[in-house]
């Protein structure tokens, strides 16, 4: 089996149980990460792989074999991503340029959500420009989004002033002109994530179809050691079926609003589809 994961402790952990029951594993060294979602998606070059938990809704909606291993490997607050480097605030957004990677970018979909439900914003009334296409073939933006042209790249634009705001997480550079647009953002999102019950989830975990159906104790014995690892910190990474409800029906209802999905996923089909894959009762998987 092939893996990928970008913490080397989740990605050593998972090694070491897959060969515990006897199966082979190899550990595909690629960073970022989020760079092997789409040969995962498109071409199974990874059996069990991190995905950003939109790619994967992504994948399920059109239909592609990959399953939830309800894992999640990045966990963040979220509401500090939407920077800029004027006087704006997010008081502004409406009619005013925003950047971001890729429409179905997941920090995207969750600062998007948080500007319609708390701040009712209007996302056609925003000028959106992004410079790249999604992880899964078949997904377009919605007509409302603009691509920028051909070579141009997000930093310097919003560096250089071509863009009001950006939406930009790892990505972010080092500027001293940069500032989160929304107030006190960090508290804004604590008081989020406790009225909600969950932090944002970014990256959990999909398995190949056909590698669930062939090595489905490799694959259990994976979410075990992951589980372990990860429970120091279950805030941040919530492991289990029911821990990944809130989260993770949340980003769906989000990306479906913004046309980021071509239909919804019900967070109780993919319980469905990996237990049916795998042969095992949600139980099994924190359900």
């Amino acid at each position: 089996m092939k893996l990928v994961l970008g913490r080397d402790d989740l990605a050593a952990a998972a090694e070491s149980a897959v060969r515990e029951v006897g199966t082979e594993a190899e550990r595909l060294d690629i960073r970022p990460v989020s760079k092997a979602a789409r040969g995962m998606i498109g071409e199974s070059s990874a059996d069990i792989c991190e995905l950003p938990i939109v790619t994967l809704l992504q994948a399920v909606a059109h239909d592609r074999p990959v399953v939830l291993l309800p894992v999640t490997a990045l966990g963040r607050f979220q509401h500090q991503t939407l920077v800029t480097c004027g006087d704006l605030t997010v008081a502004d957004v409406e009619g005013r340029s925003v950047g971001i990677r890729s429409w179905s970018q997941t920090t995207g979909v969750w600062v998007r959500g948080f500007l319609t439900e708390q701040y009712g914003v209007d996302l056609r009334e925003v000028d959106w420009v992004v410079y790249e296409g999604g992880h899964v073939d078949g997904q377009h933006d919605p007509s409302w989004v603009r691509r920028a042209p051909e070579g141009a790249r997000l930093q310097p634009d919003f560096l250089e002033g071509r863009l009001d705001f950006g939406i930009m997480g790892n990505e972010l550079p080092e500027d001293d002109r940069i500032r989160t647009a929304i107030p006190d953002a960090a508290q804004v999102a604590a008081a989020w994530s406790r009225d909600k019950g969950f932090v944002p989830v970014n990256h959990v975990v999909g398995v190949g179809e056909k590698a669930a159906r062939e090595h489905s104790a490799a694959v259990c014995a994976a979410y075990d050691a992951l589980h372990e690892v990860l429970a120091t910190s279950p805030d941040l990474h919530p492991v289990g079926f029911e821990a990944l409800r809130g989260p993770v029906s949340q980003a769906a209802a989000y990306a479906l609003e913004q046309e980021v999905l071509p239909r919804p996923v019900d967070f109780d089909d993919l319980v469905a589809r990996s237990c049916e894959a795998l042969g095992v009762p949600p139980s099994r998987l924190g359900g």
